[in-house]
């Protein structure tokens, strides 16, 4: 089963937090995942992707699982789509790519998101205007108590804005997903940021899409390989009529969308800018100069550093606007 002992996870996580994990495995197929929960069943388990979406700010006691299944299958195609099967450990972004340049649209807003294919259904992951769960007709997993592999429908993933029951419930280790994506292709635009970088093309290509996406996050996002973060740390807060109506009171320019009948977003980066954190440092961790929604770290090996200052960020937020963040990258 090839079990490891004693693994440091700095290289796992992208906030290169220090911690040391007592058991670690890439299993490559899912019997041999099967095989590894029934053989350490009471072993706490936590699942590792790409190590985007979490930190480390302790030692973990247990089981860290990073599965490895591969491949890219096509499964059925017709003259409107195509629907293909693609392991859990597939590159995110080097799926998007492939997506592209085989003229399968669906996909290509999410150019250029971090972490692999199995990591995507957990958070719903979206961008532009697009989320994960409008291309993903299937997820397979296996259930961590029982080592028994299953398959989930869309319906049954019960998505919702960065969230699914896997991130609620952290029962399953996904191994597959199955995406539908479209043969043809009619740029409509969805984000403004996109529609301004395509303004002089009137008929823009799915490769023109992608990467007019890609030089927008190179310009907003810090790489993670030279300035370790998680990506968007906060989710954009979703707001009651009455939590709507008191922070327009405080902030009247806050930008504010009607999400439901009596639901309303507001920016993350909006509040945490207004409070005075863009490009703010405690340390050796700030908010990144060029986007409010990512905390960087510049030096530190210790997550709890990263975890306090992501507490004064929010008790910041709350105490001046009322509105408390929740954060979309797990801690440990």
């Amino acid at each position: 089963m090839n079990i490891k002992h004693n693994i440091q996870l700095q290289p796992y996580n992208s906030f290169r937090t220090k911690a040391v994990a007592k058991l670690f495995c890439e299993p490559e197929t899912e019997a041999e995942l099967s095989e590894i929960l029934q053989t350490y069943a009471d072993e706490p388990k936590l699942i590792l992707g790409g190590g985007y979406n979490l930190f480390f700010t302790k030692d973990f006691d247990g089981l860290v699982i990073k599965p490895a299944m591969r491949g890219i299958k096509k499964l059925s195609e017709n003259d409107d789509s195509v629907e293909m099967e693609v392991g859990a450990a597939e590159n995110w972004d080097d799926f998007v790519s492939y997506c592209v340049s085989h003229g399968y649209s669906g996909v290509e807003n999410l150019s250029l998101i971090p972490g692999t294919v199995g990591a995507a259904p957990i958070q719903n992951i979206g961008a532009y205007g697009t989320e994960v769960k409008d291309v993903i007709v299937s997820v397979r997993a296996v259930e961590m108590a029982s080592g028994e592999s299953l398959e989930f429908s869309n319906a049954a993933c019960e998505f919702e804005y960065r969230n699914s029951i896997f991130k609620r419930m952290r029962h399953y280790v996904i191994t597959s997903v199955v995406f539908r994506l479209s043969k043809s292709f009619a740029y409509k635009e969805k984000y403004v940021d996109v529609g301004r970088e395509l303004k002089d093309l009137s008929h823009p290509t799915l490769r023109q899409v992608r990467d007019a996406i890609i030089r927008i996050r190179t310009r907003k996002l810090p790489d993670a390989t030279l300035l370790p973060n998680a990506g968007s740390f906060f989710k954009n807060p979703v707001l009651t009529k009455e939590e709507k109506e008191r922070l327009l009171a405080k902030l009247p320019d806050a930008p504010v969308y009607n999400v439901g009948e009596n639901d309303f977003k507001t920016s993350a980066a909006y509040l945490i800018e207004k409070a005075g954190y863009k490009g703010k440092r405690k340390g050796d961790v700030g908010i990144y100069e060029h986007h409010a929604l990512i905390i960087v770290n510049h030096g530190t090996e210790n997550g709890r550093e990263i975890a306090d200052f992501m507490r004064e960020v929010q008790n910041t937020v709350f105490r001046q606007f009322g509105v408390m963040l929740e954060p979309e990258v797990w801690v440990f």
